[in-house]
């Protein structure tokens, strides 16, 4: 089985690099991440063509995930119990639009079960500053994943959760640690959280970076960013053990980052026996 997953940074914008890509790469179950569409408005017909069934959750510009399967999709679960939320927000507020909370419900969570594989399309919380709203949103989302993916794994150890975590998991997983310091994505609270997972039992599926040292799945579109590979790694592949123990190959994809309008992320391509 062919797994894998894209932060493709708007599905409608991205399309026809992402048919192009399904055609060429043929993943028996692709996770999108920031997919920008309500799930009524993703483009399920098109990826059918394909051979894709379609599970996506979305509310609109932002956010959105969505499972793409040709082996089956059972079991789909929007979101999870305990996803944090805030209520009741000042009808008036009066911080700066990047010090707002987060809205009560967003699109970053989506789970199926794929010929036998429970799997988890993820977009975590960017945190967007250290001791913001946002960012307490964020540890608390991951908490709230955790006891959630506690459940799923008594009832299926054979799972993967991936997606863009929006944290670095080590400092060898930015291209420059001191450029980030005191920033999100490396602070030790976010990387606790995936610690947290871990210690559940899944595996840190580490592709091959396919160029340089590091696995670098992201960078920013600013110019030189990418063909320096000032990059991080932040989409990630955790995978249980009756799937990681299976695990043939891993890869970054590169080459879908390359040419014209890509998305700011590269897809990781893994296959498993």
């Amino acid at each position: 089985m062919r797994l894998a997953t894209w932060n493709v940074n708007s599905v409608k914008a991205r399309l026809p690099r992402l048919l192009e890509w399904l055609a060429e790469t043929k993943p028996d179950v692709l996770c999108l991440q920031e997919t920008k569409c309500s799930a009524g408005d993703f483009p399920a017909s098109e990826v059918a063509e394909l051979g894709y069934e379609t599970a996506a959750h979305g509310d609109g510009r932002w956010n959105g995930v969505a499972i793409l399967s040709r082996v089956g999709l059972e079991d789909v679960t929007r979101g999870f119990p305990g996803e944090p939320g805030f209520v009741n927000p000042p009808e008036e507020p009066t911080l700066l639009d990047e010090e707002l909370p987060p809205p009560a419900a967003e699109a970053r969570a989506l789970g199926a079960t794929c010929d036998g594989i429970r799997v988890w399309s993820l977009y975590a919380p960017n945190g967007r500053t250290v001791g913001s709203p946002h960012y307490a949103y964020k540890l608390a989302w991951f908490a709230a994943f955790k006891a959630a993916l506690t459940g799923e794994l008594e009832k299926n150890r054979s799972l993967v959760a991936t997606g863009d975590f929006n944290v670095a998991p080590t400092d060898a997983d930015v291209w420059d640690p001191a450029v980030f310091a005191g920033s999100t994505h490396v602070t030790p609270a976010e990387r606790q959280a995936l610690a947290d997972l871990l210690s559940l039992g899944l595996h840190d599926v580490v592709p091959t970076p396919m160029k340089g040292p590091h696995p670098f799945t992201y960078w920013d579109y600013r110019a030189g960013m990418f063909h320096k590979n000032m990059g991080m790694r932040i989409d990630l592949f955790y995978a249980g053990s009756p799937v990681a123990e299976r695990v043939r190959s891993a890869y970054v994809d590169r080459e879908a980052r390359k040419g014209k309008g890509p998305s700011d992320h590269a897809p990781i391509v893994v296959d498993v026996d």
